[in-house]
């Protein structure tokens, strides 16, 4: 009986290890052996050249950088007909992918008649009427000197009132007083109704009116979208339009616009706003708008810190009349202990003598 030849371990298959890289390895120039090495990556020929001798130690490469090739002298000194696009509007309707066919005014009668051609094809009223909206709205934003990104959030809203379809009837400038109150409030910079009123010659009590149907409308929309995500097993979002529900404008936040329209300086304006906080705290002026409030407050103020304004400048300022601020001092004279903080007194930051007499 033969014996099986006993297999030799040396000629045993072993296993390939995996490939990894070796970092301790790096690329320097055969003829300078310099370390760190100069090396220049030249993207147009493909090449890594030294920098110092200029031997080419590698080529073909890859460009991992931005295309920013245009082909503007292909097409005449005309506009740059990038191949990339703009990038998509989210305050527009559709993916915004079309064609557009441009007509310079100078060319064949059968081009200027493609080009109508093409824009009756594409013509969408929706988006017409959204950018006329969006228009109106860059203006009345800039009438009342507030930021871009109030602007933004109002013609955001406006979009989704105009998806949902929930004002048919309802007057447009009416709809864009309401969301730029309501955007005004998102961004921490509030108006009053009587300043949207100056700009956009809505009424008040209808500017009240679409505020209250318009803060409806966002909450039942971020409550189905967040039960929408529940049921789907997603992460629910808790401000999925941009809305949420702020508290009504105080006269403390109008006072910090108001003290720099005034040139008032910078402990003024906080001794205003901690006069106003202690008003509404103890209800001295109950009942008031918070515009009457805020004057009243920066009159005090101004004088307690021996930046005296007048009633009429602080009128200009609030828009209010001088005789309501007067009125509304009155009432605050009396109770002045408990408005002012001792220590403002105690270390002289503020003066009760400086106080004008019942706002005379």
């Amino acid at each position: 009986m033969g014996l099986s030849p006993v297999p030799d371990a040396s000629l045993a298959v072993k296993p390939q290890p995996e490939w990894k890289q070796n970092l301790s390895m790096h690329l320097i120039c055969k003829e300078c052996k310099e370390d760190p090495p100069n090396l220049v990556e030249d993207f147009s020929a493909g090449d890594t050249v030294c920098g110092t001798c200029g031997l080419v130690l590698g080529d073909r490469i890859v460009d991992t950088r931005s295309e920013w090739r245009t082909f503007t002298n292909d097409d005449q000194n005309n506009d740059d007909p990038s191949r990339v696009g703009d990038g998509a509007n989210p305050l527009l309707n559709g993916a915004q992918l079309q064609t557009t066919i441009a007509f310079s005014g100078v060319g064949s009668s059968k081009a200027r008649d493609l080009s109508r051609a093409q824009n009756r094809a594409t013509h969408d009223k929706a988006t017409k009427i959204l950018m006329a909206a969006y228009k109106e709205i860059g203006a009345m934003c800039d009438g009342l000197k507030i930021p871009k990104n109030v602007a933004d959030v109002a013609k955001h809203l406006f979009k989704i009132t105009q998806d949902e379809g929930a004002f048919r009837g309802k007057s447009e400038l009416t709809v864009i007083a309401g969301c730029i109150f309501i955007a005004c409030r998102q961004c921490k910079a509030p108006r009053t109704f009587r300043e949207v009123f100056q700009i956009t010659k809505v009424s008040k009590p209808e500017i009240g009116r679409i505020f209250k149907q318009l803060e409806k409308l966002f909450a039942e929309r971020n409550a189905k979208m967040k039960q929408s995500a529940i049921e789907s097993g997603g992460v629910p979002v808790e401000n999925g339009t941009g809305f949420e529900n702020v508290e009504s404008t105080t006269p403390k936040d109008l006072c910090t616009r108001f003290c720099n329209t005034l040139n008032l300086s910078q402990k003024c304006t906080v001794m205003s706003q901690d006069i106003a906080s202690a008003t509404e705290a103890i209800g001295v002026l109950a009942g008031r708008s918070p515009i009457s409030t805020a004057a009243a407050c920066i009159y005090m103020a101004s004088n307690l810190s021996g930046e005296a304004r007048s009633a009429k400048d602080i009128s200009q300022a609030a828009g209010v009349s001088d005789g309501t601020i007067r009125n509304a001092y009155k009432i605050m004279y009396q109770r002045k202990e408990e408005l002012v903080k001792s220590e403002w007194i105690a270390s002289g930051r503020a003066d009760f003598k400086k106080l004008p007499f019942e706002g005379r």
